[in-house]
């Protein structure tokens, strides 16, 4: 790529694509290579493309491969890293002393009675006096991240203080297979909220770079009734 696309997301945060090895082309080349035949026109391997999703042929996929350089909370981070048919390497608070950089919500939520792991707005909370609370707390850790630093101790003990919602950053190598596995679920009505405005920013970009695959990916998704349906990738 000769450019780099960026997409700001919450408050400090963002997602760059900085690297596509391949494309909608390369899908077609890899199924095609099986029959020792070549691409005919532009309407017949966008069929070929849907039909590969359609009836779960999903290897040529992973021909086309996408490098991200991402920003996000560290509650995010470990949510997305739990997709490990990918690589990442990340800032080390080992090795660096961490920016003043925490995620600062617009509102809180609160626990969504029907789903032990979700949340819904909130209509009845002092949103002020909770946003007061997360502050003071914010600021606490901060400092007493600060002090340890300051007293001596080691940035792998001191980092001990940083709370979930410290921004952190890293790269991201995932093939194209795998970046639709991710999205069916991390765009998913019941995904959290901040790893849903992630998800999305990452679907817009794949939707430009490969937009053959991207079209196919939201139909296989419209058959099937809902991204959670669709979770074979």
């Amino acid at each position: 790529m000769d450019e780099t696309t960026e997409v700001k997301v919450l408050d400090k945060g963002f997602v760059r694509l900085i690297g596509l090895l391949g494309g909608d082309q390369r899908v077609v080349q890899a199924a095609r290579v099986t029959y020792g035949s070549q691409s005919t026109s532009e309407d017949r391997d966008k069929k070929l493309i849907a039909y590969l999703l359609r009836n779960a042929h999903f290897s040529p996929f992973e021909h086309s491969v996408f490098q991200f350089h991402v920003k996000c909370p560290l509650f995010v981070a470990r949510q997305w890293m739990r997709h490990r048919w990918s690589s990442f390497n990340e800032v080390s608070a080992r090795y660096t002393e961490m920016p003043e950089e925490v995620y600062q919500p617009q509102a809180f939520r609160v626990q969504d009675l029907k789903n032990k792991q979700g949340s819904v707005a909130a209509s009845s909370l002092d949103q002020q006096t909770a946003l007061d609370e997360y502050r003071r707390a914010m600021e606490a850790s901060r400092g007493a991240y600060e002090k340890l630093l300051s007293m001596g101790v080691a940035r792998e003990m001191a980092r001990l203080a940083l709370p979930t919602s410290q921004y952190t950053q890293y790269y991201w190598t995932v093939n194209a297979r795998s970046l639709m596995n991710f999205l069916a679920l991390r765009m998913d009505e019941h995904a959290q909220f901040e790893m849903r405005e992630y998800a999305g920013a990452i679907s817009g970009m794949f939707a430009k770079a490969m937009p053959w695959t991207y079209e196919a990916f939201c139909g296989n998704f419209t058959e099937k009734g809902s991204l959670s349906k669709c979770l074979h990738f």
